[in-house]
């Protein structure tokens, strides 16, 4: 079942807020998780793998915190989702061939893989900048 979890809404929520803030601004967590009604020990976690993963820069010390590391029009929904959640997947037969044995002759198997990419098309397509509007 593709339902997005908790962290994976937190993830959103955190992220769209730094995308509403002025270019080059530094947002401190504790500002952006009470700004979005998040754990910030959850949303520390989460902006980490944010980190990781080059979606956001992050400064310690005195004045230190968050900001995107690129433009919001360049960040998708899909890269903050799949981030956080994984590669998006109806059914585990898309995982990979042979990953269920039946994925040769059934017939709901290209209805899974179908969905899949439309589901990561409407993703691909959803920037930060759109949502922070």
């Amino acid at each position: 079942m593709m339902e997005l979890t908790r962290k994976g809404d937190y993830a959103i929520r955190g992220i769209v807020y730094l995308a509403s803030q002025p270019p080059n601004k530094i947002s401190l967590l504790s500002e952006i998780a009470a700004a979005v009604d998040v754990p910030q020990t959850f949303l520390a976690k989460i902006f980490q793998q944010f980190s990781k993963t080059g979606i956001v820069k992050s400064f310690r010390g005195t004045g230190g915190g968050f900001m995107l590391a690129n433009p919001p029009e360049k960040i998708t929904l899909l890269q903050i989702v799949e981030t956080v959640e994984g590669t998006i997947i109806p059914n585990r037969c898309v995982l990979r061939p042979g990953e269920c044995e039946r994925d040769s002759f059934c017939t709901v198997h290209p209805v899974w893989v179908k969905i899949q990419h439309q589901v990561r098309e409407i993703l691909q397509n959803v920037t930060l900048k759109e949502l922070a509007q």
